[in-house]
């Protein structure tokens, strides 16, 4: 019995082992096909660009995803690789125990081979049986020399058993091999593809140089563009707070004003009803009088908001589902990030572009849409469009549009047409994104938004 535990043991530890490898290998092969599937779509873009304008910021841009996503493949490819040579180690080391194991196996059913081949008459089991104290004794020596035959064929069987085992993981072992073969020409391929776009990348940034004065005439353009922008987005954030403190403290004077009437109002029921009642005792008589009505005193207004706030009644629901779908949020372009928020280092001298917004390559003319419903407090419908919504306390602005389409003041719905994204500096389309709150604090957009 103890030999089948340790057969057993064996067997699950292999097993497991076994499951626990070809796991992981799935996984590597979800992010291996991931990855390709963002190279294609990021050649596919580098290419439509080539072909439209001479290097710019966008194709070093993609050339720089492309060579990450490149070097990212070739990192799951030598994961793939230790994966599949600790896999081989453990193969050999499971075949290295079945050898030791049927050596045992092997060594215990000789020796009961032995012993049952010297006793092997029929007169040696009579003997042992009947030479029995008593009847008790027999039987007990009957059952024994059954359970004994019994392990003798569980040992044949263990064996049989353990060999085949052994013939499955050295096929295995074979099998791994083939694959690390196969796994180590798709490295010397995906190494080959990534110096070839690093030489890409290399040329790009040296055409790049060449128009260093250009660049630095467009990226303190940008810097221009970006103050501009954030000065319009302070001066709504301000005109916003203003107009809700005045709708506050005007609707607070009215409240007032309508405590103070029936106030009033409850004072002239309470001297009417005295006079009467001393009319009363001083004459003795009762006139026949119809009692007073007590007027009806005009209700106070719900407050529409606290003084310093711009969340109302009417947008608290919106405020409420704003950040509660953060991380879910959907984009208001499609397309491919090429400035994120915060600080940006640009070549091709390492050009600061300091900003508040994720800046967003698309297609020119592409539809820009709303992410979330809410009201446009602002539209300046220029060079640059900018179109600004308010979703409670929060606010978004899309930013370098053309043919804008909405006007201050209107009701918009999630995923509505706010206008179309303009060609910036580069002659690329692209759209600013940004979204702050009522305090002017900005966030990261990547970080609301559906990744």
């Amino acid at each position: 019995m103890k030999k089948q535990s340790i057969l057993i043991t064996v067997i699950l530890f292999v097993a497991t082992s076994i499951f626990a490898q070809q796991q992981t290998r799935e996984e590597l092969e979800k992010q291996k096909l991931q990855l390709k599937k963002e190279l294609k779509e990021t050649e596919k873009m580098l290419s439509e660009n080539k072909t439209k304008t001479k290097e710019n910021f966008l194709q070093w841009k993609l050339i720089s995803d492309k060579v990450n996503l490149q070097d990212r493949l070739v990192q799951n490819i030598n994961n793939d690789i230790n994966l599949l040579d600790r896999s081989l180690t453990t193969t050999q080391r499971d075949i290295n125990k079945y050898d030791r194991l049927l050596d045992t196996l092997k060594q215990e059913y000789a020796k009961s081979m032995v012993y049952a081949y010297k006793n092997r008459s029929n007169y040696d089991f009579l003997n042992f049986i009947f030479s029995a104290s008593n009847f008790n004794d027999a039987i007990k020596r009957i059952a024994y020399l059954k359970s004994y035959r019994n392990y003798r064929e569980m040992q044949g069987q263990n064996i049989i058993r353990t060999q085949e085992l052994r013939v499955q993981r050295v096929e295995e072992l074979a099998g791994t091999k083939q694959k690390k073969t196969i796994v180590l020409q798709s490295k010397d391929e995906e190494l080959g593809e990534l110096e070839k776009q690093q030489k890409e990348k290399d040329r790009i940034l040296d055409a790049l140089k060449k128009q260093g004065g250009q660049l630095s005439s467009q990226y303190a353009a940008k810097n221009k563009q970006l103050k501009r922008v954030d000065g319009a987005i302070a001066a709504n954030i301000k005109r916003v707070i203003e107009e809700a403190r005045k709708e506050a403290a005007k609707l607070a004077a009215a409240n007032k004003a309508a405590e103070l009437k029936a106030a009033a109002l409850a004072k002239k029921v309470a001297d009417d009803a005295a006079r009467l009642e001393k009319s009363k005792t001083t004459t003795g008589t009762v006139r026949p009088t119809t009692t007073p009505k007590t007027p009806i005193a005009p209700r106070p207004k719900p407050p529409i908001a606290e003084l310093g706030s711009i969340v109302t009644d009417e947008n608290r629901s919106t405020n409420t589902s704003f950040v509660a779908n953060r991380g879910n949020l959907q984009w208001p372009v499609a397309g491919r990030i090429l400035l994120h928020f915060g600080l940006n280092i640009l070549p091709p001298n390492n050009s600061k572009v300091q900003q508040n917004c994720v800046t967003v390559a698309t297609e020119i003319g592409a539809a820009v849409k709303c992410i979330f419903s809410g009201v446009v407090t602002s539209v300046i419908d220029d060079d640059g469009g900018i179109v600004m919504v308010q979703h409670g306390g929060y606010f978004t602005t899309y930013s370098n549009l053309s043919n804008v389409t909405v006007k201050i003041g209107q009701k918009i719905t999630n995923g509505q047409v706010l206008g179309r994204a303009m060609a910036n500096l580069d002659g690329i389309g692209a759209v600013d994104f940004y979204l702050y709150d009522e305090h002017s604090k900005y966030y990261d957009p990547e970080k609301w938004l559906h990744r």
